[in-house]
This record gives C-alpha cells, sequence and structure tokens, in this order.
C-alpha cells in the first residue's frame, strides 16, 4: 500500500464542510444514512468490560486506566458497546473526544453509541474522519449549550451532518494505511519521548550531583547528617535558607482586586498554576502585598510543591509562591533549590491540598560551598544544562513535526484530496 501525492482523476464540488471538493466517484451522506444510536442497556448485576473515552487514546478498558477519574459502583444500564462502534462523548467531541472501539464492553450513557447500518461500511474511516481538526469545528458548529464547557453534540445534529462516502474498498484501503502509518509515527514518537525523559532524567542527576558534591571529584567528603544531603566536600559548610537568602512568602489579594491587563500592577498566582520552566501569564490586581523582584528564586510551595523558576521582573505573588533572595543574584541557589524538590514534597502536609510552609522553607538544610565555588558550579551547569536542553528542544520539535504530518495525512487521506492505492499490506509486513 503506498500513499500516492497524485489526486484523483476528477472532482467535484462538495455538498458538506469537509473540504471544498470531494473525489468524483465519491458520494456524500448524512451521518444518520451510515450509522444509527444504539441505547442498548446492560442487565443488572453484569460484568462486561467497563470502558473508558480519551481525546488523547480513543477507547480503552478501564482496568486499564485505574489512575484516570472516578470508577463507578455499577455498570447496570449502561450502554452496550459492540467492537467497531464508534463511542461519542456529547459533551466532548468539539475538542476530539471520539473513538473506535476495538472491544466488546459498556460506557456510561453519558456517551453515544453509533453502529454501522450496513455491511459496505468501515467505520474506522469515519473514526479517522471524526477526530480530524477539520471535525472539531464542525462538532463545534452544530453543538448546543451557551459556553464551550457546556456544550452538547446530540444526535439529531450529528446525524444530520453530511459526510464524504467513498467506495467499501476506498474505505477500507484508506482506514488500513492510516492504521500502519499513524502506528508507524506513534513508535517513532514514543521512541523520541522516552529519549526526551532520559535527557530530562540526565539534566535532574547532573544538577544534583555536582551542587551537592561540587567540581571536584577527588575532593574529601564528610557526612553533612541531613538526609536528603548525604555527604558533602570537608570544607563546605551546612546552613539553613534563611542565614544565606531572604525567604518571602507570597499574599494573595482579596478577589475584588483583580483588575483588567494594565490597570494594576502585574501579579503571579502560583499554586498548580506554575511552571516547572515557564512562568504562567500574570494577572492584574490593585492590592498587591508582597513582591518578587528580578532575579528571585520563585518556589511553589503549594501543588505542584518545589517548581522553580526565576523572576523576570517586580510583579507581586500570591500565597502558593515564595520568593528566596539573595543579597546578589545567585544561579547556585537556583540549581540548589531545584535539588529539593523530592525534599519539600516529602514533608509538605494537607487534605484540600499539600503545602510547605515559609518555615519549612527558612530551616530547610542546604549544602554552602565557599562564593567562588559557588560561581563556578552555576557556570558549569548553565552550559551543561543549555546542551542538553537543546538537545530535548529539538527532540521536542521533531515530535512536534511528527504529529503534525499525522494530522496532514489522515485529513488529505480522508478528504480525498491524495489517492490510496490498496497493494494488500499488512501491518504485520510493515512491522
Amino acid at each position: 500500500m503506498k500513499l500516492h501525492s497524485d489526486t484523483y482523476e476528477h472532482y467535484k464540488k462538495s455538498e458538506g464542510e469537509w473540504s471544498d471538493k470531494v473525489p468524483f466517484e465519491w458520494e456524500e451522506k448524512r451521518v444518520k444514512d451510515l450509522f444509527r444510536m444504539v441505547t442498548q442497556t446492560a442487565p443488572a448485576n453484569n460484568d462486561y468490560e467497563l470502558l473508558s473515552l480519551y481525546a488523547s487514546i480513543g477507547v480503552r478498558p478501564r482496568k486499564d486506566l485505574e489512575a484516570r477519574g472516578n470508577k463507578a459502583s455499577s455498570t447496570d444500564g449502561y450502554w452496550m458497546v459492540k467492537k467497531n462502534d464508534i463511542v461519542v462523548n456529547k459533551l466532548l467531541a468539539w475538542m476530539g473526544s471520539v473513538g473506535l472501539s476495538e472491544y466488546d464492553g459498556v460506557t456510561s450513557p453519558a456517551y453515544d453509541v453509533l453502529r454501522q447500518v450496513k455491511p459496505n461500511i468501515d467505520p474506522r474511516y469515519y473514526a479517522y474522519l471524526f477526530r480530524t481538526e477539520t471535525a472539531k469545528k464542525i462538532f463545534r458548529k452544530n453543538s448546543r449549550g451557551i459556553m464551550d464547557m457546556r456544550l452538547r453534540l446530540y444526535f439529531d445534529k450529528l446525524g444530520a451532518i453530511t459526510v464524504p462516502v467513498p467506495n467499501y474498498d476506498s474505505q477500507r484501503a484508506i482506514s488500513n494505511y492510516l492504521d500502519i502509518k499513524t502506528a508507524q509515527i506513534e513508535k517513532k514518537i514514543s521512541l523520541l519521548a522516552n529519549k526526551a525523559v532520559t535527557y530530562k532524567k540526565l539534566r535532574r542527576t547532573l544538577i544534583s550531583n555536582v551542587v551537592l558534591r561540587g567540581l571536584n571529584e577527588n575532593a574529601p567528603l564528610k557526612e553533612s547528617d541531613v538526609n536528603w544531603i548525604g555527604k558533602i566536600p570537608e570544607h563546605w559548610e551546612i546552613k539553613r535558607i534563611k542565614e544565606t537568602s531572604q525567604v518571602i512568602m507570597g499574599q494573595s489579594p482579596s478577589s475584588t482586586s483583580y483588575v483588567d491587563e494594565g490597570e494594576g500592577e502585574p501579579f503571579m498566582q502560583g499554586n498548580a498554576e506554575f511552571g516547572d520552566y515557564s512562568p504562567t501569564a500574570k494577572v492584574w490586581c490593585n492590592e498587591v502585598k508582597k513582591y518578587a523582584v528580578d532575579g528571585d528564586i520563585l518556589l511553589s510551595v503549594r501543588a505542584p510543591v518545589g517548581a522553580v523558576n526565576v523572576a523576570d521582573g517586580t510583579f507581586g505573588i500570591g500565597r502558593g509562591l515564595c520568593a528566596i533572595r539573595s543579597k546578589k543574584k545567585n544561579q547556585y541557589k537556583y540549581y540548589l533549590t531545584k535539588c529539593l524538590t523530592e525534599y519539600f514534597n516529602s514533608i509538605a502536609t494537607g487534605s484540600t491540598y499539600v503545602a510547605i510552609s515559609v518555615e519549612d522553607v527558612r530551616n530547610t538544610l542546604t549544602p554552602n560551598p565557599p562564593a567562588l565555588e559557588q560561581q563556578a558550579i552555576a557556570e558549569f551547569l548553565d552550559a551543561r544544562t543549555e546542551e542538553i536542553d537543546l538537545v530535548i528542544k529539538n527532540i521536542e520539535m521533531h515530535i512536534t513535526k511528527l504529529n503534525e504530518l499525522r494530522i496532514a495525512m489522515i485529513n488529505d487521506a480522508v478528504t480525498g484530496k491524495i489517492k490510496v492505492i490498496n497493494e494488500n499490506i499488512t501491518k504485520e509486513q510493515v512491522a
């Protein structure tokens, strides 16, 4: 099976919204002419496979996704699903939450189950079609609701949408090709993602080793008597953070003090919005009480506890953040704080959300090399982490391009912009 850059010989104007034109030999029909909505309920005390749907991974057995979401206590009255049914999340269809089931089982009544009405339909083709970027726009347009997170795509609207209908052989050829090629792309993406994880681990390990042991591998060591630190060079000291830096705990303004951009002062919320490497967009308010200044080390003191960044100017900080301020900009302290993430999480407490206190931060024991060594360590890590970050960036750019290729390939194949020729190559032969 090959994907030719050639197009079909003749095209005609499209009746639907998927593209301006479709191959001349293709038909166009309404979804309800191809699929019916199935509402067969599961019997009481059933033991059918519980299936879940996610926009990113499609339909999967719930037992394989135990960490995601809440588990149902009973599946009595759930919708029956058969292999090759298309499952649609009415609430999130416009975000791509549509998937082909490769399993028999049951799923939540919050989903619609679509089953082909004739044997000469390959539901794989429509599962690919319904997950394109064009599909998301069409589904959003046909969803009902007053705001994005309340939009619902009911079957009366979905069923009325006109879709392209290649003949069965073409549907099958396109689906087989996309099954194979998307599997190849996903395998490459998985390998690259694992490679990026390895480099990120290397980065963390490098920082930890150099921050806690220094640059001289032959330096005599001594016990620090601090569990998270272990041994340090003999000439280093152990000091609490409050002995070397000022720690400023953020304070959130009142809920009525937020204003339009530019009318007050920039303010960073902190807590779960605070990223590991790039600061989130700031909000504006007219009641700033605590500030970070340029060069301060920003530390998230509640989930995600231990996220670290550097302030890029002067702005307010909320109670989810604290600013660690040295007398002068100290990049060693930045790398040191990044080493504290695991320790801070180990001492965090709370039921609604975990957090550490300003006293926890102030009293944390840390290694304290001489000033010249701190500078040398910081310069070394700046250079080495820049190299590693460049490798990670290139890997992530490659992943982005592969995802873009996958999206374009699916869209072009299912809308007839390019022609797929069936040469009966199987997944096993390609693998």
